[in-house]
């Protein structure tokens, strides 16, 4: 089985000058290239934090990490910035578009040390956009949108650089019924492009969309694993 993530015994403290908390305790997961799982547990309970570890935005204190067959545990930032950056699209639940930057150029910027060519970096962005059913907000700012639209563009953003891995951090947090629903399909499309997808949700029904679930509590993996 070739596996897109392993992670084996990891640890992540958080310290203030007097109290040590550990995030994640002893977390070992296995997943497989082309995946579609999703991560649930209450508030607190180290979601974030797990995928944080996952798509290398931090590090893990103690244990290791393997991202498409390769140890990147003790990787630099700057190794990891470039992993990031070949391998994994991320969807949060804030939209983190650049307020002042075409909607258009949003999605291109995702493109930038990936492809040289301005006119190819744009087309893609179109043709993402297109997909999503924003094409014609190419050209507005971010602010000009709706929250359903913006959260369109930033899937249109992780959709673009075809990453091997995408990771969901609450998509629809804040999304009416439709507007969830479209991010949602164009989530699946991704996934049935090949990537890997980790959705982070409270939500048991979109929970129920991915292939396995795994329950995280206190840090610790419950059940799924």
């Amino acid at each position: 089985m070739t596996l897109a993530l392993e992670l084996d015994e990891v640890w992540k403290y958080y310290r203030t000058r007097h109290v040590e908390t550990a995030a994640l305790r002893g977390v070992t997961l296995s997943v497989p290239r082309g995946e579609f799982l999703s991560i649930v547990g209450p508030s607190g309970s180290g979601k974030s934090t797990l995928i944080s570890v996952m798509g290398l935005l931090e590090r893990a204190d103690q244990g290791r990490v393997r991202l498409l067959g390769e140890d990147v545990t003790r990787q630099s930032a700057g190794g990891l910035a470039r992993r990031r950056r070949a391998h994994i699209g991320f969807i949060f639940q804030a939209f983190h578009l650049i307020p002042d930057m075409m909607v258009l150029d949003n999605v291109a910027l995702a493109l930038e040390g990936i492809q040289p060519s301005r006119r190819v970096r744009r087309a893609r962005a179109m043709a993402a956009l297109e997909r999503l059913g924003v094409a014609h907000r190419a050209r507005h700012l971010p602010t000009e949108l709706s929250g359903g639209q913006q959260q369109r563009v930033a899937c249109a953003r992780a959709m673009v650089r075809e990453p091997a891995l995408l990771i969901c951090d609450e998509p629809t947090g804040n999304l009416d019924s439709e507007s969830a629903a479209l991010v949602l399909d164009a989530v699946e499309a991704i996934h049935a492009s090949g990537a890997t997808v980790l959705l982070v949700t409270h939500d048991p029904a979109l929970a129920a969309r991915a292939q396995r679930t795994v329950r995280l509590d206190s840090g610790r993996i419950e059940a799924g694993g």
